[in-house]
């Protein structure tokens, strides 16, 4: 039998001996995956994100994802994965990846305007308004969704004590609502987010964040920020529920922060909200865990990020579609979508449990899309 490195396929980036140690331990471990779902209006803003082509197509691809990664591909989905401007959704590799490692998932609804096609958990939350408004969320609903983010990681906890918990969000928008919290925090993150663009519009999102600060009365930032309240103020529902989640579950077991800019700005909230409210959690058993195209992402800087929060271990997968005969995961290599629903975490998991290499791993994501998306004309 083949024995697969999988230090091969994974990188550590930063906190480089964390990652290692973090990996160490959860290789014996089985995973499960969970996504937080939720909506900003900040998502429909014009040009503001590439996950979907159209503003309309940005309010329903939380549906579809979800419809997706429950489902896999079926002959008529109720909510269809939504057309980008170039690529194909990052579903198709969480897809790809639960499929393989036969992962449980749990789908946890922190605020969508519309109901879901597939079961899911309620968090008590409520869509967001635009940041720009400085009001995105009440400050009754953050705590909501931080108690039952709470609550539902410790029963996921008690219940799993021999797994660990790949945690992803679905946000569109959502880079730009993180750029604002950061920045809340005190983190010099203008510069250094990413976003599903070749070019990562960065003087659009810090006009839209400074916006929402000001109008926030957060503008110049002071000294201490209660972080339930910034949320609040310029945040998105996803946000507080995975913090709270993560801290949960972090003093018992493993949590995988999937996701790039995104899962950053919960590891900060953490923090922030491990200080200001007194809470134990540790840190030791959560990592932020990404493709190489957010970690290597030349418009931004990640790693740089990560740093400027506190030393935060990050890895990524080394997954790679040069080789591929479809053009829409070419397209990752240009530098569109990046990362989604947990893709980079999840790709690491397959690395880390399930034996396959990156171009066995591209297999199977083409054989989805084949299924998927019949006919798609290789190119």
């Amino acid at each position: 039998m083949l024995i697969i490195n999988y230090t091969l396929f994974i990188k550590t980036y930063q906190n480089q001996s964390r990652a290692q140690q973090w990996l160490q331990a959860r290789k014996p471990q089985s995973p499960h995956y969970a996504c937080v779902l939720g909506f900003t209006e900040t998502g429909l803003i014009p040009g503001i994100s590439a996950a979907g082509a159209t503003p309309g197509d940005r309010a329903y691809t939380a549906l579809a994802d979800a419809e997706f990664l429950a489902l896999g591909a079926q002959p008529h989905p109720k909510y269809p994965l939504p057309p980008l401007t170039a690529g194909v959704s990052p579903a198709l590799i969480s897809r790809a990846a639960i499929a393989r490692l036969q992962m449980p998932i749990h789908l946890l609804d922190a605020g969508l305007v519309h109901a879901p096609s597939v079961p899911v958990t309620g968090l008590n939350g409520a869509p967001a308004r635009c940041l720009t408004t400085g009001a995105a969320l009440p400050l009754a609903t953050v705590k909501r969704l931080f108690e039952a983010g709470w609550a539902w990681g410790e029963k996921w906890a008690r219940e799993h004590q021999d797994s660990y918990l790949i945690l992803s969000e679905c946000v569109v928008g959502g880079t730009t609502t993180a750029l604002s919290v950061l920045t809340g925090l005190g983190i010099e993150a203008v510069g250094k987010v990413n976003s599903s663009h070749p070019q990562c519009n960065h003087a659009q999102k810090a006009q839209i964040v400074q916006q929402g600060l000001i109008q926030a009365q957060l503008w110049p930032i002071p000294e201490k920020v209660d972080p339930m309240g910034l949320v609040a103020a310029v945040g998105d529902p996803m946000q507080m529920a995975a913090a709270a989640i993560a801290l949960a579950i972090s003093r018992t077991t493993g949590v995988l922060l999937a996701g790039g800019t995104q899962m950053l700005a919960v590891y900060a909230l953490m923090q922030r909200l491990g200080t200001v409210y007194g809470l134990s959690w540790r840190p030791e058993n959560v990592v932020v865990g990404t493709t190489r195209w957010v970690s290597e992402d030349r418009t931004g800087d990640t790693p740089g990020l990560a740093e400027a929060i506190g030393d935060v271990p990050l890895l990524a997968t080394q997954l790679d579609f040069t080789a591929s005969s479809y053009e829409p995961l070419r397209a990752y290599e240009q530098g569109y979508v990046k990362e989604g629903v947990g893709a980079g975490g999840c790709a690491i998991a397959v690395h880390l449990h399930g034996g396959w290499t990156s171009t066995q791993f591209l297999a199977a994501i083409e054989a989805l899309i084949a299924q998927t998306y019949s006919p798609l004309p290789r190119q």
